[in-house]
């Protein structure tokens, strides 16, 4: 089964922000973890030795909520890189969804289609595309 059959006379509309966000979101990711990791061990160094129990509060704190903005992050980065992958569909050629012929509610038929009927249809309707 060919999920994504190209429909013929299609045309791609031009590239826009989703390719510019896409070839960034590596870079936007190792950032993002990177930073908070980061301020993170600038912690953990200027908390040397010394600690007291409010200190150790402190930086049990500091890890959890490290640990929460880049899981955060990581789901804004999955999230955005969706969205980029979306329109990259939505913009690339037409493609064909399905084969099913739908009738008009307007003209509703007079008597119930045969499965014969039915299937010679989609027959057609798929060899043309």
């Amino acid at each position: 089964m060919n999920w994504l059959r190209k429909l013929g006379g299609s045309q791609r509309s031009n590239p826009g922000l989703e390719w510019w966000l896409w070839r960034r979101l590596p870079a936007i990711a190792l950032i993002a973890t990177l930073g908070p990791l980061s301020i993170l061990a600038l912690m953990h160094l200027l908390y040397d030795g010394a600690s007291s129990d409010q200190t150790a509060r402190f930086l049990q704190m500091a890890r959890f909520t490290c640990w929460g903005v880049s899981m955060f992050n990581w789901t804004m980065i999955l999230t955005v890189g969706i969205g980029c992958v979306v329109v990259m569909i939505m913009k690339g050629p037409s493609y064909v969804a399905d084969g099913y012929w739908v009738s008009h509610s307007d003209q509703p038929r007079q008597q119930t289609e045969s499965n014969a009927d039915a299937s010679a249809r989609t027959r057609v309707y798929t060899d043309q595309n």
